[in-house]
């Protein structure tokens, strides 16, 4: 049997050879265009759009680099591994020759293209049902809009194409910034056609960490919500659309209150095909050696046990004295998410919140753990956030309450008599700003709910009011306007300086 694959892109190569024996086509090798034949092999390239997701170069959950690390909730204090690389992303130092936002972008670039591939070729394929090929069609178009929306959030202006590139020609006349509000138009297409298909509400009513209609409703939801705070015009407009897309998203759950799911059982591998909470996930499994989660393992500190089997020698994912400190007295999550490492080649707190100790997972640390990348505390405080901005106080706080009830937490009415906590948050947008960090920590989130509340400027004094001792070996101080946006790479820069112009202050 011929093996079968499929490229992430396609660039023709171009020759000024002319023997024919080097024009022969490789009889092991099915090119993209003689691939898509049948049902199963559209099916087997949509599975390959949300294998791409479980790069840690791209969302899968070593991807914390990118974002949480790049927050105050994480951050390694290692400025020499590496070259100290992965150390920029917290300092506020990040340059465009940094080769980890290298292969970050062309990472996310590949995976868009691989959707691109599918979107271009499904017409191709004679379906023996036009709702099944609507449900694949729904499915690339949640991907790519999903892979664009992480995108153009960290870049700002990005090159957009929703075509297979076939030509070096072709790719030549695609490589080019475009503005956010465009990225945006493509982003906001896509999600809402994939709306109209007949992909079921819920992952649990298709498969477990495959599109549906409340992950799609909870990302729209989330584009409107940064369109109407970060947006010059049209706010009122984007945040009732938020509104909208969240709220269909919530009634979607097949559960009462959020008090039913203990905390706990959100993050526990055997639970993690019934919990009731999560929306959409990447998959990993266990005790595979090469498709298991290996975020237990990598996330334990030096002499801890808690997270996983595996002798750890390192000090693991470090949490933010700043973050630590956020935390409410009696929170369960704290103890849950973090713990102290008393090791003295650690003596730092490191993330728990990520957990394997079973025997199928080992020693090795071959963990089950499915990266969240949707789940419904997370759609609940953005609604929250959604009706806040609307002027509707009360209910978003009925939904910012749920949350704390269930981390143990007094309401939101009772903890505003607590000096303390009113000092730390005196209004409704911080209130759900914190909530959405004790409760969200480490799933990358963080960075992302910083650059919707704040502009530029407003980022820079956020950070710059805080103590530097909780903030570790990273310095405070670096942080500027620039900071809001990452750099373009380099090497993407210099192609083209005039149409892939560099980011301010790179």
């Amino acid at each position: 049997m011929k093996k079968r694959y499929i490229l992430p892109f396609v660039l023709l190569a171009l020759s000024s050879c002319t023997k024919d024996f080097l024009n022969q086509k490789n009889p092991n090798a099915v090119t993209i265009d003689d691939y898509f034949k049948s049902e199963n092999d559209v099916l087997l390239a949509v599975n390959g759009l949300y294998q791409s997701l479980r790069s840690g170069s791209t969302l899968g959950e070593s991807s914390t680099l990118y974002n949480e690390e790049r927050s105050d909730n994480s951050g390694r204090n290692d400025n020499q591994s590496n070259a100290g690389e992965p150390f920029q992303f917290n300092d506020f130092s990040l340059l465009p020759s940094n080769t980890y936002l290298k292969t970050h972008w062309s990472a996310m670039y590949a995976a868009i293209s691989r959707c691109n591939v599918v979107l271009s070729h499904v017409d191709n394929v004679t379906f023996t049902s036009a709702e099944l090929k609507g449900r694949y069609i729904a499915e690339a178009k949640f991907v790519r809009a999903l892979l664009y929306f992480h995108m153009v959030r960290k870049f700002g202006d990005i090159p957009l194409s929703t075509v297979q590139v076939t030509s070096k020609e072709q790719a030549n006349e695609l490589a080019f910034r475009q503005k956010e509000s465009v990225v945006y138009e493509q982003i906001i297409k896509d999600l809402t056609e994939a709306l109209s298909s007949n992909l079921p509400n819920t992952q649990k009513d298709y498969v477990i960490g495959r599109a549906s209609k409340s992950a799609i409703n909870a990302i729209l939801g989330q584009v409107y919500l940064t369109l109407g705070a970060t947006q010059t015009s049209g706010s009122a407009e984007n945040f009732a659309k938020a509104e909208q897309y969240l709220n269909a998203a919530y009634q979607m759950r097949t559960f009462g209150k959020l008090n039913e799911i203990p905390y706990a059982d959100v993050f526990d591998v055997t639970k993690k095909n019934s919990c009731k909470e999560l929306v959409f996930q990447i998959q990993y499994k266990q005790g595979d050696q090469n498709y298991s989660s290996s975020i237990a393992r990598n996330y334990q500190a030096r002499g801890e046990t808690i997270n996983s089997r595996y002798n750890s020698t390192g000090a693991g994912e470090v949490a933010k004295l700043d973050l630590i400190k956020d935390y409410e007295q009696d929170d369960i999550r704290k103890g849950f998410s973090v713990k102290f490492a008393t090791n003295t080649q650690v003596n730092d707190w490191f993330v728990t919140k990520f957990r394997d100790n079973s025997d199928a997972a080992g020693t090795n640390g071959w963990g089950g753990n499915d990266w969240i990348l949707i789940r419904y505390a997370d759609v609940m405080l953005l609604l929250a956030e959604a009706k806040y901005r609307l002027g509707k106080d009360a209910e978003a706080i009925a939904l910012l309450d749920q949350v704390r009830e269930r981390a143990g937490l007094p309401s939101y009415a009772v903890s505003m008599l607590n000096n303390d906590y009113r000092t730390k948050y005196p209004t409704l947008k911080l209130a759900i700003l914190h909530e959405r960090r004790v409760e969200l920590a480490f799933e990358n989130q963080r960075w992302f709910d910083l650059i919707r509340n704040y502009n530029p400027q407003e980022l820079v004094t956020y950070f710059k009011t805080k103590n530097q001792a909780d903030y570790g070996n990273a310095k405070i101080s670096n942080i500027t306007t620039k900071d809001r946006y990452y750099p373009i790479p380099f090497d993407e820069y210099k192609l083209d300086p005039q149409r892939m112009y560099q980011n301010p202050g790179y």
